[in-house]
């Protein structure tokens, strides 16, 4: 096809990491097989897609918001998909209840994009397709970093979430894959991996072929051993699985990045039991105390749920208890709110009153942002060392320590992809502020 010929993909992108290397591949396959370019520009399209999150608040009622949206502003002839965690959950009911839309593809299913693109009323939301071993065109968006998936799926039964449903079982992507596309990446620029999967250190457990199995941390020890990649960062871990030897390898190995994300959702034993976590409260706090023992400089970050059915006073205590604690650098907090599809329905009896959910929720948030108002201004006057991965306005650069944490400072695209020491002269609750050390 000559370039002539070429047409316009919008793509809009909701939800997790996954879902935005999800629509990294659907691009690179549009491109490859179709001659798709993106547009930033909705009515240029000739192509939009909406590539949906099922974890949000309202997902199915903000679809169809949002397709009506699409549908109003697309250009004459354009083609409208959707695509996602929704879309497997809700599949032919979408066209039923939107007759514009052109065709449906799952979360599962996004290998199949360049056959259903011209096919009118098309369903693909099968969550037993394996793609584990489906090579896509390579993808770039970010020149410094890579975002490479490692497994499909989801073995959790966890009573707030509904992933399993749209995304099928775990299956991991093999290791030689994995190590060839990050190989790739380097050989195109990139120097920091992210390794991406529901719960990434229950990789190895199951492939398509029937391997043996195989654990993360080996990964994590073969990618390290890819020349020129000078950093390895992964989400989401699972607290379950923090064996002593993942966590001896994450302390030790300097090529991983010294910031975790470990997703508490609840620090009351009863409560992680009604969520079917799998740990208690003090294994989780044990896990943490060995990993802040063997890292000095690391920052753990977390996903908690308040109010969830059946909270107590005394099981939100709980909570504050283990904030208070593990001192987290950085929460993502959540009231909880009923998803469709999830075991956690059959708990409607117990939920919380609205007003009290509200108000440990503010409590929460409370609490941490007071620890950050101590902590951060602490690294005033201090030297950090950044990869330089974006230019800002007003001549500024920005990039992110190993720790994660992410650094504005004077400077130029001269410094774009390189590591640069910046000392801090100002800090905010989530950012620093500094000058590049010459």
């Amino acid at each position: 096809m000559s370039k002539e010929e070429s047409k316009k993909l919008f793509i809009q992108t909701l939800g997790c990491q996954m879902n935005d290397t999800d629509s990294q591949h659907i691009a690179a396959e549009l491109k490859k097989y179709k001659n798709y370019d993106t547009t930033q520009n909705i009515e240029d399209a000739d192509l939009i897609i909406i590539n949906t999150c099922s974890v949000r608040e309202k997902p199915v009622q903000k679809l169809f918001s949002e397709i009506g949206q699409f549908n109003i502003k697309k250009k004459q002839g354009a083609k409208i998909g959707v695509c996602g965690c929704t879309a497997s959950h809700l599949g032919n009911d979408i066209i039923k209840r939107a007759p514009y839309v052109d065709f449906v593809v799952g979360a599962r299913n996004i290998s199949k994009i360049k056959d259903v693109v011209d096919v009118k009323g098309a369903v693909e939301i099968a969550i037993d397709n394996d793609e584990s071993t489906y090579d896509f065109a390579p993808a770039k968006t970010n020149k410094y970093r890579a975002s490479v998936n490692i497994s499909i799926g989801c073995d959790k039964t966890c009573t707030y979430c509904i992933v399993p449903s749209t995304r099928g079982e775990e299956i991991s992507i093999p290791p030689e894959m994995i190590v060839d596309q990050i190989k790739k990446a380097v050989a195109d620029g990139a120097v920091e991996v992210m390794l991406l999967g529901q719960n990434v250190n229950s990789y190895g457990r199951r492939f398509s072929d029937g391997r043996g199995k195989y654990s993360f941390t080996q990964l994590l020890r073969d990618v390290s051993a890819i020349e020129g990649l000078e950093r390895i960062r992964f989400t989401s871990p699972h607290p379950l699985h923090m064996d002593d030897e993942f966590i001896e390898e994450f302390a030790k190995n300097p090529k991983i990045s010294k910031c975790i994300h470990m997703p508490l959702q609840s620090g009351s034993t009863e409560i992680l039991r009604a969520m079917k976590r799998g740990y208690t409260k003090e294994w989780f706090l044990n896990r943490a105390k060995k990993l802040r023992d063997l890292v000095p400089n690391l920052r753990i970050t977390t996903d908690i749920i308040v109010a969830f059915p059946g909270e107590t006073q005394e099981d939100f205590e709980d909570t504050l208890e283990v904030v208070n604690e593990v001192k987290f650098d950085q929460i993502f907090n959540f009231k909880y709110s009923p998803r469709p599809g999830t075991e956690a329905l059959k708990l409607q009896h117990l939920e919380i009153d609205d007003e009290i959910g509200s108000s440990r929720l503010t409590e929460l948030i409370e609490l941490h942002k007071r620890y950050l108002e101590e902590c951060m201004p602490k690294l005033i006057g201090t030297t950090v060392n950044i990869l330089v991965e974006s230019l800002k306005p007003n001549a500024e650069v920005s990039g992110y320590t190993d720790n994660y944490l992410q650094v504005f400072a004077k400077g130029s695209d001269e410094l774009l992809g390189k590591f640069v020491d910046v000392k801090i002269t100002d800090v905010t609750r989530t950012a620093l502020k500094g000058e590049v050390v010459a």
